[in-house]
């Protein structure tokens, strides 16, 4: 297995388990596991620190534009900077909550946040939406993950204590509002993990990486 050029991209809808699957193989593969939401969340720290309006994306862009944001991979997790402040703990507030949706909905902060990935040094396991087919298409090793709304829904419902009906719902909606950027690449190995737990779904991931590159 080539390590130089070993990037690993996991996509799928909203509550399909990317993340837990992403970080999952990351450890069995002794690898980095990036995480694209925390680009998003960076970005939302800079809005909050500027004053930004998080639905102007002007003001976005220019507020992320007066810092210099890095995400640095490591195999026990990743570190993220704002300037020369590591701000890594800070990233998982509920005003950082609050602004990231919003500003993620700017087509030109995605494209900012996947240019910033591309500059990554492999090897690492990547989540999010469109790595496969947009931002790593030269990836060697491809996944997308479905899962059922309702079963999807269940998930999330345990894990929140929310109602499982309403979780559906609002999963249904962004699975619409989404659907341009939630499609597979065509090389990538499908698995519907309606049936399967997430231990489950690792192992298939890295035993089709083994397989293909032992």
């Amino acid at each position: 297995m080539d390590r130089r050029r070993l990037i690993v991209t996991i996509d799928g809808p909203g509550a399909s388990g990317k993340s837990s699957t992403a970080r999952g193989v990351a450890r069995a593969l002794g690898i980095p596991y990036v995480s694209s939401g925390m680009l998003y969340r960076a970005a939302a720290l800079a809005v909050l620190r500027e004053g930004a309006d998080p639905g102007d994306e002007e003001a976005v862009m220019r507020a992320v534009a007066r810092h210099r944001i890095r995400l640095v991979p490591r195999v026990e997790g990743d570190r993220v900077f704002l300037d020369d402040e590591e701000v890594t703990e800070k990233l998982h507030t509920a005003e950082v909550d609050r602004v990231v949706s919003p500003i993620a909905r700017h087509p030109r902060l995605r494209a900012w946040v996947n240019e910033a990935l591309k500059e990554l040094e492999p090897p690492f396991v990547v989540d999010g939406r469109d790595m496969g087919r947009v931002v790593f298409p030269e990836a060697p090793y491809k996944f997308f993950l479905w899962a059922d709304p309702r079963v999807r829904a269940e998930r999330r419902a345990r894990q929140r204590g929310e109602d499982p009906r309403k979780v559906e719902a609002e999963l249904r909606a962004r699975d619409e509002r989404d659907r341009a950027q939630t499609e597979p690449a065509p090389d990538a190995v499908f698995l519907d993990t309606s049936g399967m737990t997430l231990e489950e779904v690792v192992d298939r991931v890295v035993e089709e990486i083994r397989r293909r590159d032992p």
